[in-house]
């Protein structure tokens, strides 16, 4: 074996050895903070229940049983077997089923909206950090003016023009989120541009592009994961309002938005089962979410870090 190929191998065993080294220090940190563990085996569940909701799903979300209409929880079918375990809705669909189905569409409308505007604001903020002037204040000067609108009436107006639709509903949430992630990302890249290394690649003969996402990136990436991880509560959190006034996805598709709006009338009915059950499962998965984001900021703070 050569001499180069032996200090590769080296190479490699030693970024081997400090992942696993970071991975065992990230759950350690994780199995300390219990509020945290607890809300991460909920998030995977909910993530579980979503991807497998065809197989877990007693019965069609959509079917319709007009003579067992707002049947109450633990309600039995005539051979005395569990047919409507939270109960059924005003057109006698099986709740659970759509509280099932429903997580599918909470969760990838709100990692696919994180997605697309932590992509967009990222990139924008790094070329307006890196290059600064006039790309910087038209960048910024973009941001100001979305901030200077309440989202939600921002997403109502362009869900009005697109129409409603899955697509729709993520695009319009996607590019509403990107102001956050570009203010971050432009203020880290224009502390880590002065930085030694960054002058040393400069020198080296290295282009802008490798060093601001071979360089840069990586280094302004923590921040990032950690606004990330809220945002994607508040991005479900927008979904459900806006499918609890009916600009969402189209009414046949179940979401825990929509199983609220469906609901209100009966709230003061003793029908208490029918909002209930989608509004707990917001709750606790947005819960979950801050929960778990909050805990990556603190481990993620060098300034907060308890383990070495």
């Amino acid at each position: 074996m050569s001499k180069s190929q032996s200090t590769s191998n080296d190479t490699l065993s030693n970024e081997s050895s400090s992942t696993s080294s970071s991975l065992f220090k990230l759950l350690i940190a994780l199995i300390k903070n219990k509020w945290a563990l607890i809300s991460v085996f909920w998030l995977f569940f909910i993530i579980f229940v979503a991807i497998f909701a065809s197989e877990i799903s007693p019965l069609d979300p959509n079917k319709n049983h007009i003579m067992e209409r707002v049947s109450p929880p633990l309600t039995l079918d005539k051979k005395g077997e569990m047919k409507y375990l939270i109960g059924s809705d005003a057109l006698g669909r099986d709740s659970f089923s759509r509280l099932i189905y429903g997580a599918q569409v909470s969760l990838l409308v709100g990692f696919s909206a994180v997605f697309i505007g932590g992509i967009l604001g990222t990139l924008l903020g790094i070329f307006a950090g890196y290059y600064g002037r006039l790309v910087d204040d038209i960048i910024m000067r973009l941001a100001d003016i979305q901030l200077a609108f309440p989202f939600i009436l921002l997403a109502i107006l362009f869900l009005v023009v697109l129409g409603e639709g899955l697509i729709n509903l993520i695009l319009v949430l996607g590019v509403g989120q990107w102001v956050t992630y570009a203010r971050i990302a432009r203020a880290q890249t224009i502390s880590q541009k002065e930085k030694e290394y960054v002058e040393a690649a400069k020198a080296l003969g290295v282009n802008n592009f490798s060093i601001m996402f071979g360089s840069i990136l990586p280094n302004i990436f923590a921040p990032l994961i950690v606004i990330a991880s809220f945002n994607v509560a508040s991005v479900i959190l927008a979904e459900a309002a806006l499918s609890f006034l009916g600009l969402g996805v189209p009414p046949q598709i179940p979401t825990w938005g929509a199983m609220l709006a469906e609901s209100r009338d009966h709230i003061f009915a003793k029908r208490w089962w029918l909002p209930f059950f989608p509004g707990m499962a917001i709750l606790i998965t947005v819960l979950a979410f801050n929960i778990v984001g909050d805990w990556l900021r603190d481990y993620l703070d060098p300034r907060l870090k308890e383990i070495e």
